[in-house]
């Protein structure tokens, strides 16, 4: 891995906390804020999927954002994601949040009309030219049901605000594929949001993990990333075994949506958020709550 680069590093995808009636809940932002500072972790993906970011209402997203800057008060780096359909739209949020501050942004493709690659690129090189500031490409096509082609990562590459990209495709061929074409630049980073895939990353030169489990463990994900600069790699698996077995709480035999209901089910029970979530996700039963509170017990998290 790559130290220098200025984008790199374990990126936790934040939870968006809210109060039983939906609305923001700050506190617990700032709780959630420096309990990820006090594990060392190098940056906050912000309004992601784990975030809920699609569900989270527009009217609420600048002052989640501002608010969270604020919090953070520079001492990692906030990354915020995207999620439209319409350019215009797109470009509007990205200047929205950098205006509050955000030191750049991961943007989605659009997934209503499935593009082809030659209208994907198009859209991604309007976005690049009129961002504002850095952006990263997020491809997850479980929920967005489009994968970004290496051919279009490969078009824009070297556009001066096209500086990464998170790929949460579980594909190691994929993976592998990417870090041959593109990995090792100075200008590009690549991160891995895909748990079974990051150990491999990681000892391949992959520069950074966005990892869903950090919001629980934040300083066992940055252990693994400082272990894999020092190519310590036992030290990167042993990470890697404690984050496989935190997560399976949360997300065997659940899906994403529930899984992440799961997720601030636990953050709860660490007093760090309530375990409320955004529609149309619905909040785990006071059973599965139970239950979850049990299984961290088990893991001495609780």
């Amino acid at each position: 891995m790559n130290h220098s680069k200025k984008y790199g590093g374990t990126v936790v995808p934040l939870v968006t906390p809210i109060t039983t009636d939906g609305e923001l809940d700050l506190l617990a932002l700032d709780r959630l804020i420096e309990f990820q500072i006090a594990g060392g972790v190098e940056g906050l993906l912000l309004l992601g999927t784990t975030g809920e970011g699609p569900c989270v209402p527009r009217s609420l997203r600048r002052a989640f954002i501002e608010h969270a800057i604020a919090s953070a008060r520079k001492r990692l780096r906030i990354y915020v994601n995207v999620t439209e359909n319409s350019l215009a739209d797109t470009l509007a949020g990205a200047k929205e949040f950098f205006a509050v501050g955000a030191d750049a942004i991961a943007a989605l493709p659009p997934f209503y009309f499935p593009p082809r690659p030659a209208e994907l690129t198009a859209w991604f090189r309007a976005l690049l030219d009129a961002s504002p500031g850095p952006v990263l490409l997020y491809n997850i096509p479980m929920t967005t049901h489009v994968s970004i082609p290496l051919e279009v990562i490969g078009e824009l590459v070297g556009h001066p605000r096209f500086v990464g990209l998170k790929d949460s495709e579980n594909d190691a061929q994929r993976h592998a594929e990417l870090l041959r074409r593109f990995g090792g630049r100075t200008d590009f980073s690549l991160f891995c949001g895909v748990g079974a895939l990051m150990t491999q990353d990681l000892k391949s030169g992959m520069d950074g993990i966005v990892p869903s489990v950090g919001n629980l463990i934040p300083k066992d994900c940055q252990q693994q990333v400082a272990a894999a600069r020092r190519q310590d790699w036992a030290t990167v698996d042993a990470c890697a075994a404690r984050q496989a077995e935190v997560a399976a709480v949360y997300q065997k035999g659940r899906t994403l949506a529930q899984s992440l209901a799961a997720l601030k089910g636990l953050l709860h029970h660490r007093g760090l958020c309530s375990p409320h979530v955004f529609p149309p996700l619905l909040p785990v039963s006071s059973a599965e709550l139970e239950a979850l509170r049990v299984e961290l017990a088990k893991l001495n998290l609780a």
